[in-house]
C-alpha cells in the first residue's frame, strides 16, 4: 500500500531494540515520528540516529515520540546503538524496529524497488495523536535527512491544529504567520487581536498567536 497524507497510519506489532512494541500503544496520545533506514552499520544512518538522539528533549517538549526502523535484527540494532552512542557522543533512547521479514516496511511502503529491492529508502512520517499521517518525506539513501526541518514542520503542524493559521515559506517558530483565505480580513481582525497586515486581499499576516 502507499501511505498518503491524511491516511490512518496502520498499527503493527514488532520486535525492537527496546523489546516488543505495539505501535499504537507506544504512541499513546502523543505525536509520532516513524523513520526508516536502509541498513544498520551504515554511515549516513549512524549520523541521523545520533542527531535524532540529541534532539530527544526537543521532541519530548513537543509531545512527540520517535521510533526508527531497519531491516536488520534486534542484536544488530543493539550493537549498532553502541556504535552510534560512541561515535556521535549521544545516548539513543528511542526504539529501533527490527524488520527482518520486512512486514512493517511493506506495510508503510518503505521499500522502493527502483532504489533497492530489499532495503528501505530513507522515509519519514509525522503522525498526529489521532494516528493520521501529516507528513511523508523520502530522501535518497545517499542524503541524510534534515531533522531541524522535521522539528520546524512539527511546530507548524501543532500550531495550525490549535489556531486558524498557516505558515509561510521558511517560517520558523515565533515568526509571523498567514491568515488563510477562508477567513475574511474583517473576521481575522477579530480573531487575531495582535493585528492583521494585508499585503493583498489573499495575502495577510498576523503575529504568531501563541507567542
Amino acid at each position: 500500500m502507499s501511505i498518503k497524507l491524511g491516511d490512518t497510519a496502520p498499527n503493527f506489532q514488532a520486535e525492537s531494540s527496546l523489546g516488543d512494541i505495539n505501535f499504537y500503544n507506544y504512541l499513546g496520545d502523543s505525536w509520532g515520528i516513524l523513520f526508516s533506514h536502509p541498513a544498520d552499520y551504515t554511515p549516513v544512518c549512524t549520523t541521523e540516529l545520533g542527531y535524532t538522539a540529541k534532539l530527544q528533549s526537543e521532541f519530548e517538549a513537543r509531545g512527540t515520540k520517535v521510533i526508527a526502523l531497519s531491516v536488520d535484527g534486534v542484536e544488530d540494532h543493539q550493537n549498532w546503538v553502541k556504535d552510534i552512542n560512541e561515535t556521535q557522543n549521544t545516548n539513543v533512547r528511542f526504539p529501533i524496529i527490527a524488520d527482518k521479514d520486512r512486514k512493517v516496511s511493506e506495510l508503510y511502503d518503505f521499500i522502493h524497488p527502483n532504489a533497492a529491492v530489499t532495503a528501505t529508502v530513507r522515509s519519514l512520517l509525522i503522525i498526529d495523536p489521532s494516528k493520521k499521517v501529516r507528513l511523508v518525506i523520502t530522501y535518497p539513501a545517499s542524503t541524510g535527512r534534515n531533522f531541524n526541518e522535521i522539528l520546524r514542520v512539527l511546530d507548524s503542524l501543532q500550531l495550525v491544529d490549535n489556531y486558524r493559521v498557516a505558515t509561510p515559506v521558511n517560517w520558523e517558530n515565533g515568526e509571523d504567520v498567514i491568515v488563510p483565505p477562508t477567513i475574511s480580513t474583517e473576521e481575522a481582525r477579530k480573531i487575531f487581536p495582535k493585528g492583521v497586515t494585508e499585503i493583498k486581499p489573499y495575502l495577510r499576516y498576523t503575529p504568531q498567536p501563541n507567542t
